[in-house]
Parts: C-alpha cells; structure tokens; sequence
C-alpha cells in the first residue's frame, strides 16, 4: 500500500483543488474520508475545544497523539496544525520527527511566538522576527528531506493581522527558498483574499474560519479554486457542527426526558452505521471462525 505520504504528494502534483475538513477524533476522521474527501485535518482549534483545554496550552504530544489516531483509522492522509512547531528551530525539528513516526502526513508550521498565547484567539498575533522564521522553516525542511521527501510542509503567517499582507506574502515567498511546499496567511478582506495566491510563490491553503469574529471573508470551494487556491482547511467545522447540534439534542432531553429529531428508525440506522463505520461485521466474523465457531455438539466456547 502506498504510503499516506506519497499520496499527499500525489495528490499536490495533480494540481486538483484539495478540501481538507477538520476531525478531532477516529470516527469522525473516517466520516470525512466516507464522504469523499481526499485528506482529514487535524487542526489545533478542534483538539483544544474537544479536549476543553484550548490550542494554546497543547503540547506536542497532545496533538501529534489526536492525530495519530484519526491517521492509524483511515486512509487518507492526515495533515496536521503544527502551530509554532512547538518551540525553536530545534524543538521543530522534532515536531516534524515525532509527526513522520505517527503516520501524519503534512503540518504547517507558523511565525508565532512559543508558547501561544490564549489572545491569538482574539486575533492578536505576536509574531517572530524573519531571521527566526526562515530558520524554522529551513530545519524543518531538512528533518524532512532526512525521513520523508513526501511529508508536506505548509509555511503559514500570521503577520497579515499585525504587519500586513506584504510582510505576510514576504514570509511565506521567503519559505518558498527554503524548502516549504505550501503557504497559508490570512487575507483579511477580499481584496487580499483575491490576490495571496496570485503573490504567493507557493500553493496556497485558504483557511475557512466559520464564525470569525474578525470579518474574514468566507467561500466555498469553486470560489477559492477559481482564485487561484490549492487546496482549504475548514478549521472549526467538526467542534462546531458537534456542538451546536449536541447541546441543542441535550436540552431537549433534559426539558422533555424525550429526544423527537430522530425517530427510532433513524436511531436504527445510525447505529447500523456507527457499526459499519468502526467495522464491527469483521470482527464478527472472525469470531465466528474462531472463538464463536460452535464445537461439535453446537455449543459455542
């Protein structure tokens, strides 16, 4: 079988627009491989709201550890949020050695500072000098090439929020020489949204944000294909498709004792559904050739 890697690679090469859902967990990471998708997301906002400790505070091993699960049940690669690599050029490196060994697939790493602070969720951004920047990205590059050729780094900067587009477009143009094989900011209206992949040296990720608060501009993916992009992450769908219909389902529950959006027989089927998902009919199957396999007399062991 073809290595997650090389299929990311693979996939790249083709030049086809790649749509990459966010997953915070196995099933749901195999939910977006059976709907069609060609990657899975593991992004740092949906690990740190389903864990309730928030993106900032994850260490390393938090997340590359969501991410290797959701790798080791599907197909399809995984890309994962990096952050800030979790530390220097060093402690980068071996972000991008831990991430290989799991089975993850590609990372983007961004300019922030380590460690990140809570406020990056208000969108304020302190980024780091260029000088600190380009080393990151050049010695994850070749930690890369040392294990994995394949593994894809995507340089991402923050510094459109703080320095502006041009700063942001010279980051990424400048991880372009030193190895990167995506870039991603963050336009923050639509002019520059039309224009980052035009700038950029490399192909770039939009980032959807659903529910920003900060008026980033919002499409979908033949809009973003036809400007240009190469692919785009929909950062916080899984955490809040989740939430939103979750606690909607649990209050009915705790007003009525009842739940009425689902009939018995859509319970039936999703259950028949979770079942197939997590492939319970090949386990029975081996326990009927084996240890449920009645002896002689037709009793089962």
């Amino acid at each position: 079988m073809q290595r997650p890697t090389a299929r990311l690679r693979k996939l790249l090469k083709r030049k086809k627009f790649i749509a990459m859902p966010s997953a915070y967990d196995p099933i749901t990471a195999r939910l977006v491989e059976s709907a069609g998708f060609d990657v899975v997301y593991s992004g740092g906002f949906v690990t740190g709201g389903s864990t309730c400790i928030s993106e900032p505070l994850l260490t390393m091993t938090e997340q590359i550890e969501v991410a290797r699960r959701m790798a080791a049940a599907v197909n399809v690669p995984v890309v994962m949020d990096a952050g800030a690599g979790w530390g220097e050029p060093l402690h980068t490196m071996r972000t991008i050695r831990e991430c290989i060994r799991a089975g993850i697939s590609g990372v983007h790493i961004e300019d922030q500072v380590f460690p990140k602070r809570a406020h990056y969720h208000t969108y304020v951004a302190h980024d780091i000098p260029l000088k600190e920047y380009r080393d990151k990205i050049r010695l994850a590059c070749k930690q890369r090439d040392a294990l994995d050729r394949d593994f894809v780094i995507i340089a991402r900067s923050d510094a459109c929020r703080v320095q502006g587009y041009q700063e942001a477009i010279k980051r990424v143009n400048l991880a372009a020489e030193h190895g990167a094989d995506m870039s991603m900011i963050f336009p923050r209206n639509h002019k520059e949204a039309v224009r980052a992949p035009k700038d950029s040296e490399l192909p770039m990720v939009y980032v959807q944000s659903r529910g920003t608060r900060d008026g980033r501009p919002l499409y979908n993916f033949r809009q973003l294909e036809d400007m240009g992009y190469a692919a785009v992450i929909d950062a916080v769908f899984a955490v809040c498709i989740q939430f939103h219909f979750m606690r909607r389902a649990l209050a009915e529950l705790k007003r009525t004792g009842d739940y009425s959006e689902m009939s018995e027989a859509d319970f039936v089927a999703a259950r028949k559904a979770v079942e197939d998902i997590i492939g319970l009919e090949d386990y029975y199957r081996i326990e009927r050739e084996t240890v449920e396999k009645p002896d002689r007399r037709g009793a089962r062991r």
